[in-house]
């Protein structure tokens, strides 16, 4: 029965499954990106957001507490001032999982973790390429058709100048 088990223990006791998740998530403060398991990308996930919601409000009674979550004074920092900069206007969600498939070794299902706001991929806001080709052809033969007769032109005046010489 599952009375009262409100999170994933991770097979780990208390003070281990703490200190494994502060790692991961200065980790993920720090890179970005990471990869781990499925169970512990959620667990990881229900870790951080919180944190990344309390850095939204640079004070020191929050520096205070993300800290002693994170327990690294440059993931603390990295946090407050790029990370929170970015996420600003952003009502929760701040991680995303993507599963990876299997683990060669154990079969264990692999999953990335990354902060939303810094994939450019996966971006809607981000920097879009602009579109180079045209949807109708018949414009761009036109175009091309009156560049070459113009060149034609101009090399058809020019040679007779060449040939008084």
């Amino acid at each position: 029965m599952r009375h009262g088990k409100k999170f994933n223990h991770l097979g780990r006791k208390t003070a281990h499954r703490n200190a494994m998740l502060s790692n991961m998530a200065c980790s993920l403060i720090e890179h970005k990106r990471i990869n781990t398991t499925v169970a512990k990308a959620k667990a990881l996930r229900q870790f951080v957001e919180p944190i990344i919601t309390k850095s939204k409000e640079d004070t020191t009674h929050n520096r205070r507490v993300v800290f002693s979550m994170l327990k690294n004074k440059y993931a603390v920092t990295e946090l407050f001032q790029q990370v929170s900069v970015k996420v600003a206007d952003r009502p929760g969600g701040y991680v995303r999982i993507i599963k990876l498939g299997n683990r060669q070794g154990d079969n264990a299902p692999m999953a990335m973790v990354e902060l939303v706001d810094y994939n450019e991929i996966y971006n809607p806001n981000g920097a879009k390429k602009k579109k180079t080709t045209r949807r109708s052809r018949r414009k761009a033969t036109t175009d091309t058709a009156e560049a070459t007769s113009a060149d034609n032109q101009v090399e058809a005046t020019e040679a007779p100048k060449q040939t008084e010489e």
